[in-house]
């Protein structure tokens, strides 16, 4: 079927339609839980905050500017929130033994262990909510979010 008739099919529009208001949704419940998870692990964390302290996790020590080209966020945003994260002493910034002038950015033990009890806590939440979910229905929705981030990817806009 080519762009054009799923266009003009009033199907594929309706159910496009009722895509986009439950991503909406979504979105806006998962603004909520990422507030509550960052808070978890600081009180005093922003929730955009958090995704650093995963990527740190999950790559280990970074440069900002790798940082910020892993996520497509500008460095001075970046460097704002790795700051405040610095301030709450959850990560630190080392001289980079690459390059001297560079800093390499690292959680702190502290972070590393608040990060692991905010996820642990997030975890068990998202077992106690799908709790009565069939794993083959948890299965596909994990696929087709996949799916759906993979599509994202070609966006044009």
């Amino acid at each position: 079927m080519t762009a054009e008739h799923r266009e003009a099919d009033p199907t594929v529009d309706t159910a496009i339609q009722a895509l986009e208001q439950q991503l909406s949704m979504l979105w806006r419940r998962a603004r909520s839980n990422s507030y509550k998870v960052a808070r978890r692990v600081h009180p005093d964390m922003e929730p955009a905050a958090y995704g650093l302290l995963v990527i740190l996790q999950r790559e280990g020590a970074m440069r900002l500017t790798d940082i910020a080209a892993s996520i497509g966020v500008g460095k001075p945003s970046v460097s704002r929130q790795i700051a405040m994260l610095e301030q709450l002493g959850l990560v630190q910034k080392e001289a980079d033994p690459l390059d001297g002038r560079a800093q390499s950015i690292t959680l702190t033990p502290a972070g590393s262990q608040q990060l692991v009890t905010a996820q642990n806590a997030r975890k068990e939440a998202f077992h106690n909510l799908m709790d009565d979910w069939d794993v083959k229905d948890l299965t596909t929705l994990g696929q087709l979010i996949a799916q759906l981030n993979e599509t994202y990817t070609k966006d044009k806009w």
